[in-house]
Protein backbone atom coordinates (compact mmCIF):
# COMPACT_ATOMS: atom_id res chain seq x y z
CA UNK A 1 0.00 0.00 0.00
CA UNK A 2 1.19 3.51 -1.04
CA UNK A 3 -0.09 6.50 1.20
CA UNK A 4 -1.48 9.01 -0.50
CA UNK A 5 -3.40 11.32 1.56
CA UNK A 6 -2.98 11.57 5.67
CA UNK A 7 -5.72 13.91 6.80
CA UNK A 8 -5.99 14.74 10.80
CA UNK A 9 -9.55 15.03 11.13
CA UNK A 10 -10.39 15.26 15.16
CA UNK A 11 -8.96 14.46 18.62
CA UNK A 12 -11.90 14.27 21.78
CA UNK A 13 -11.97 12.10 24.65
CA UNK A 14 -15.66 10.94 23.81
CA UNK A 15 -16.10 7.67 21.62
CA UNK A 16 -19.38 8.51 20.96
CA UNK A 17 -17.80 12.41 19.15
CA UNK A 18 -15.52 10.21 17.00
CA UNK A 19 -16.07 10.04 13.58
CA UNK A 20 -19.50 8.42 12.36
CA UNK A 21 -17.84 7.53 8.54
CA UNK A 22 -18.28 3.76 8.63
CA UNK A 23 -14.65 2.96 8.10
CA UNK A 24 -11.99 0.62 9.03
CA UNK A 25 -10.23 2.11 12.23
CA UNK A 26 -6.31 0.82 13.44
CA UNK A 27 -5.84 2.16 16.36
CA UNK A 28 -1.97 2.20 17.27
CA UNK A 29 -1.46 2.38 20.98
CA UNK A 30 1.56 1.63 23.47
CA UNK A 31 3.51 2.59 26.62
CA UNK A 32 5.00 5.78 27.02
CA UNK A 33 8.13 6.86 24.89
CA UNK A 34 7.46 3.86 22.51
CA UNK A 35 7.84 5.88 19.79
CA UNK A 36 4.38 5.96 18.59
CA UNK A 37 4.48 9.26 16.72
CA UNK A 38 7.89 8.67 15.16
CA UNK A 39 6.09 4.92 13.62
CA UNK A 40 2.87 6.83 12.46
CA UNK A 41 4.90 9.95 10.61
CA UNK A 42 7.00 7.43 9.33
CA UNK A 43 4.16 4.78 7.82
CA UNK A 44 2.13 7.68 6.61
CA UNK A 45 4.92 10.30 4.92
CA UNK A 46 4.78 13.07 7.15
CA UNK A 47 7.15 14.34 9.11
CA UNK A 48 4.38 16.12 11.50
CA UNK A 49 0.71 14.37 11.27
CA UNK A 50 1.52 12.60 14.77
CA UNK A 51 3.05 14.73 17.51
CA UNK A 52 6.18 14.11 18.69
CA UNK A 53 7.84 14.86 22.33
CA UNK A 54 10.86 14.31 24.65
CA UNK A 55 7.64 14.62 26.91
CA UNK A 56 6.15 10.70 27.36
CA UNK A 57 2.35 11.24 27.53
CA UNK A 58 2.19 13.55 25.47
CA UNK A 59 -1.47 12.10 23.12
CA UNK A 60 -4.21 12.78 25.47
CA UNK A 61 -6.93 12.49 23.32
CA UNK A 62 -7.92 9.75 20.63
CA UNK A 63 -6.81 11.32 17.69
CA UNK A 64 -8.78 10.39 13.95
CA UNK A 65 -6.76 10.22 11.19
CA UNK A 66 -7.89 9.80 7.25
CA UNK A 67 -6.09 7.49 5.23
CA UNK A 68 -6.67 7.35 1.62
CA UNK A 69 -9.76 8.63 2.67
CA UNK A 70 -10.89 4.92 2.89
CA UNK A 71 -9.38 3.86 6.49
CA UNK A 72 -8.68 5.81 9.73
CA UNK A 73 -5.39 5.68 11.62
CA UNK A 74 -6.14 6.19 15.29
CA UNK A 75 -3.44 7.44 17.47
CA UNK A 76 -4.51 6.67 20.89
CA UNK A 77 -3.20 7.47 24.92
CA UNK A 78 -0.47 5.36 26.00
CA UNK A 79 -0.94 3.32 28.93
CA UNK A 80 1.30 3.63 31.64
CA UNK A 81 2.17 7.45 32.09
CA UNK A 82 5.58 8.62 33.25
CA UNK A 83 4.26 12.48 34.51
CA UNK A 84 0.42 12.47 34.46
CA UNK A 85 -1.74 12.27 37.55
CA UNK A 86 -3.28 9.26 39.00
CA UNK A 87 -6.92 11.31 38.75
CA UNK A 88 -6.27 11.79 34.94
CA UNK A 89 -5.03 8.81 34.13
CA UNK A 90 -7.80 6.99 35.20
CA UNK A 91 -9.76 9.21 32.88
CA UNK A 92 -7.50 8.37 30.43
CA UNK A 93 -7.43 5.05 30.73
CA UNK A 94 -11.70 4.60 30.87
CA UNK A 95 -11.75 6.14 27.45
CA UNK A 96 -9.33 4.08 25.92
CA UNK A 97 -11.26 1.14 27.16
CA UNK A 98 -14.35 2.89 26.28
CA UNK A 99 -13.48 2.80 22.54
CA UNK A 100 -11.72 -0.53 22.95
CA UNK A 101 -15.32 -2.28 23.58
CA UNK A 102 -17.58 -0.05 21.92
CA UNK A 103 -15.94 1.20 18.84
CA UNK A 104 -17.42 -0.85 15.77
CA UNK A 105 -15.64 0.70 13.11
CA UNK A 106 -12.11 -0.48 14.64
CA UNK A 107 -10.79 -3.74 12.71
CA UNK A 108 -7.22 -4.23 14.41
CA UNK A 109 -5.00 -2.67 17.11
CA UNK A 110 -1.24 -2.67 16.80
CA UNK A 111 0.34 -2.65 20.54
CA UNK A 112 3.79 -0.58 20.21
CA UNK A 113 6.87 -2.31 22.11
CA UNK A 114 9.53 -0.89 22.59
CA UNK A 115 12.25 -3.93 21.14
CA UNK A 116 15.26 -2.48 23.22
CA UNK A 117 13.92 -3.80 26.73
CA UNK A 118 13.29 -6.83 28.33
CA UNK A 119 9.27 -8.38 28.41
CA UNK A 120 7.72 -5.23 30.48
CA UNK A 121 4.60 -6.53 32.72
CA UNK A 122 2.56 -3.48 31.94
CA UNK A 123 2.76 -4.72 27.94
CA UNK A 124 1.98 -8.03 28.72
CA UNK A 125 -1.07 -7.23 31.04
CA UNK A 126 -2.35 -5.04 28.29
CA UNK A 127 -2.33 -7.82 25.53
CA UNK A 128 -4.05 -9.54 28.52
CA UNK A 129 -6.59 -7.17 28.36
CA UNK A 130 -6.84 -6.93 24.42
CA UNK A 131 -7.12 -10.99 24.32
CA UNK A 132 -10.05 -11.42 27.21
CA UNK A 133 -11.71 -8.89 25.69
CA UNK A 134 -11.77 -10.39 21.97
CA UNK A 135 -10.17 -7.34 20.82
CA UNK A 136 -8.04 -8.21 17.58
CA UNK A 137 -4.81 -6.60 17.82
CA UNK A 138 -0.80 -7.14 16.20
CA UNK A 139 2.39 -6.33 17.85
CA UNK A 140 4.38 -3.81 16.92
CA UNK A 141 8.19 -3.72 18.13
CA UNK A 142 9.65 -0.61 17.33
CA UNK A 143 13.03 1.25 17.36
CA UNK A 144 14.73 -2.23 16.12
CA UNK A 145 17.69 0.20 14.70
CA UNK A 146 18.74 0.37 18.09
CA UNK A 147 19.61 -3.37 19.16
CA UNK A 148 21.27 -6.21 16.88
CA UNK A 149 19.30 -8.57 15.42
CA UNK A 150 20.51 -10.85 18.34
CA UNK A 151 19.03 -8.84 20.69
CA UNK A 152 15.85 -8.58 18.61
CA UNK A 153 15.02 -12.26 17.82
CA UNK A 154 16.26 -13.17 21.98
CA UNK A 155 13.62 -10.10 23.04
CA UNK A 156 10.84 -11.37 20.88
CA UNK A 157 11.88 -14.92 22.17
CA UNK A 158 11.02 -13.71 25.64
CA UNK A 159 8.23 -11.93 24.41
CA UNK A 160 6.64 -15.23 23.29
CA UNK A 161 7.62 -17.39 26.75
CA UNK A 162 5.91 -15.08 28.78
CA UNK A 163 2.82 -14.90 26.54
CA UNK A 164 2.69 -18.89 26.45
CA UNK A 165 3.26 -18.64 30.16
CA UNK A 166 -0.22 -16.41 30.65
CA UNK A 167 -1.99 -19.30 28.41
CA UNK A 168 -1.55 -18.08 25.06
CA UNK A 169 -2.09 -20.40 22.26
CA UNK A 170 -0.05 -18.77 19.92
CA UNK A 171 2.11 -15.50 19.75
CA UNK A 172 -0.03 -12.39 18.04
CA UNK A 173 1.08 -11.49 14.47
CA UNK A 174 4.08 -8.99 14.87
CA UNK A 175 6.41 -6.70 13.36
CA UNK A 176 9.54 -5.62 13.50
CA UNK A 177 9.91 -1.66 13.52
CA UNK A 178 12.28 1.50 12.84
CA UNK A 179 11.02 4.62 12.27
CA UNK A 180 14.32 5.95 11.79
CA UNK A 181 15.63 3.25 9.28
CA UNK A 182 11.62 2.62 7.71
CA UNK A 183 11.97 -0.85 8.69
CA UNK A 184 8.97 -2.92 8.51
CA UNK A 185 7.46 0.14 6.73
CA UNK A 186 6.15 -2.18 3.94
CA UNK A 187 5.47 -5.13 5.57
CA UNK A 188 2.81 -3.54 8.00
CA UNK A 189 1.24 -1.66 5.21
CA UNK A 190 0.51 -3.97 3.02
CA UNK A 191 -1.08 -5.72 6.23
CA UNK A 192 -3.25 -3.22 6.61
CA UNK A 193 -4.07 -3.20 2.74
CA UNK A 194 -4.57 -7.10 3.09
CA UNK A 195 -7.13 -6.51 5.93
CA UNK A 196 -9.00 -3.79 4.07
CA UNK A 197 -9.88 -5.62 1.01
CA UNK A 198 -11.03 -8.82 3.53
CA UNK A 199 -13.24 -6.00 5.29
CA UNK A 200 -14.68 -4.49 2.00
CA UNK A 201 -15.29 -7.61 0.87
CA UNK A 202 -17.30 -9.72 3.72
CA UNK A 203 -18.88 -6.56 5.55
CA UNK A 204 -21.69 -4.98 3.62
CA UNK A 205 -21.22 -2.67 6.78
CA UNK A 206 -18.31 -1.34 5.20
Amino acid sequence: MKINTAEFIISNSEVAKCPKDFLPEYAFIGRSNVGKSSLINMLTNHKNLAKTSGRPGKTQLINHFLINNNWFLVDLPGYGYAKVSKKTKSVFQQFITDYFETREQLVCAFVLIDIRLEAQAIDIEFMSYMGESEIPFCIVFTKADKISKTKIDSHIAAYKKKMFANNWAEMPTYFVTSATESTGKETLLNYIEEVNQEVFKNNSEF
